[in-house]
């Protein structure tokens, strides 16, 4: 018999792994416009997750989540290789490759909000696919959100610290970018300071979180997210 746990790892896998390689290809794909062929020539720009695949960020920390019950859902996948020399516009051309990993999760979170509504749709007829498909369609929702304002967070070396880069002078952006050798401990530790019953980190995601699913699930007229 499958545990619940089993059940709802399951739901997760798909949405978890099209969040996490997209993301990753997204960025390789914008760096090749705009004159970076690295990623494309190490084959990294394919959609088959065993290219993308992190033992760490993509199965174990994602799985440590789902099964201890941890309320949100966080991974990595091996970060594409970008050659930032090969740009046409290196520190303007930065900005727009890194953007492009949080702009793949929310165009995802639409998508599975609109598997979700088709789920709404089929359920009278289908109870037990739509039920299936509702439940994958919130989690795509909530997983790709979570990891498109994670990744927006300005610590190094996340995407949003790359956004932030391309805007400071030289001699700050050098300095900013130390902290890249921190910032892994900076989120473990916003993970696991307690702060009003939750996580900081969580206490710090989840306004943004409630907003951006709060508008996906109005303009799709969803069950409250």
């Amino acid at each position: 018999m499958i545990t619940p746990q089993v059940q709802l790892f399951l739901l997760y896998v798909i949405p978890v792994l099209f969040a996490i390689v997209l993301h990753e290809v997204a960025h390789g794909y914008v760096a090749k416009l705009r004159g970076d062929h690295t990623a494309a020539l190490l084959g990294r720009l394919s959609l088959n997750p065993i290219k993308h695949i992190d033992p760490i960020g993509t199965i174990l920390v994602p799985a440590i989540l789902i099964f201890t019950g941890a309320g949100f859902l966080f991974g990595w996948a091996k970060p594409v290789p970008i050659d930032w020399r090969n740009l046409k516009n290196p520190k303007k051309d930065m900005a727009w490759v890194a953007l492009a990993g949080p702009a793949a999760n929310l165009l995802m979170a639409i998508f599975w909000g609109i598997v979700a509504k088709i789920a709404v749709i089929i359920y009278p007829t289908f109870p037990e696919a739509g039920r299936i498909f509702l439940n994958m369609g919130y989690i795509g929702i909530s997983v790709n959100i979570i990891l498109m304002i994670l990744n927006l967070i300005p610590i190094p070396p996340l995407d949003g610290s790359r956004i932030v880069t391309s805007f400071l002078p030289n001699h700050l952006a050098i300095k900013y970018n130390r902290l890249e050798r921190w910032g892994f401990f900076i989120l473990i530790a916003l993970l696991i300071i307690p702060f009003n019953g939750s996580s900081l980190l969580f206490s710090i995601i989840s306004p943004f979180m409630r907003f951006f699913m709060g508008i996906i699930g109005g303009v799709l007229n969803l069950p409250i997210l």
